[in-house]
């Protein structure tokens, strides 16, 4: 499989680490029925870039789950968070970390935390880590939901958070995530935490679909 993947890795990095140029995201260690689903959502048009369809039309489901479990096995070391200053002030910073950690339920808005685990490393099987991420992707992948460039399977939780989100929530969000080193198990939990009593609640359509073809 890793020869096989080299057109996956000739963009998003050497066994799937990630780009160099901060567009191509890390695929090792990501969970298995979050890259199978994204796998799926490019091929079926939920997201739009055309390498990526023309690569995946030919393949069947069946393979495309392969490759997921490949890349989602890998057991690699994370790079250092980017050393350059946050080029936004502390206090825009502290409120992307309250929204990452608390949310804000008043706006409809749950915290990071609550779908992609405490540790923000992601939840098995279909939701990602956000740290290890470059700002610059993290706000293209928000902006891309805020204009309808990606979705997910219905009900589109994403979709609706960014929708509640303003501008400078983005900023602050993506922020505080860019400058956070990853804790010293980067593997997604097993299960996300409970829901905090007055949170949002909201319903995810790709957080518990499985690996595997259809």
């Amino acid at each position: 499989m890793a020869q096989r993947t080299l057109a996956c890795t000739a963009c998003h990095g050497a066994q799937g680490r990630a780009g160099p140029d901060g567009y191509y995201p890390r695929l090792a260690g990501k969970p298995a029925g979050y890259l199978y689903n994204q796998l799926l959502n490019f091929r079926e048009g939920r997201r739009h870039y055309s390498l990526m369809i023309r690569l995946l039309d030919p393949l069947s489901d069946a393979y495309m789950a392969e490759m997921a479990q490949y890349f989602a096995a890998l057991e690699l070391p994370y790079p250092p968070p980017s050393a350059r200053p946050p080029r936004v002030s502390p206090e825009l910073l502290q409120r992307g970390q309250a929204l990452v950690r608390q949310g804000d339920a008043a706006r409809g808005l749950p915290a990071c935390v609550q779908c992609h685990g405490q540790a923000l490393t992601g939840v098995a099987p279909g939701v990602p880590g956000l740290l290890g991420l470059p700002q610059d992707y993290l706000n293209a992948q928000l902006g891309a939901w805020r204009t309808g460039q990606r979705r997910a399977h219905a009900p589109d939780c994403m979709a609706q958070i960014v929708e509640r989100m303003r501008p400078e929530d983005v900023v602050a969000v993506t922020s505080w995530l860019a400058t956070q080193a990853l804790p010293a198990d980067t593997h997604p939990a097993p299960a996300p935490p409970p829901v905090p009593a007055g949170a949002p609640n909201l319903a995810c359509g790709s957080a518990q679909l499985q690996v595997g073809p259809r």
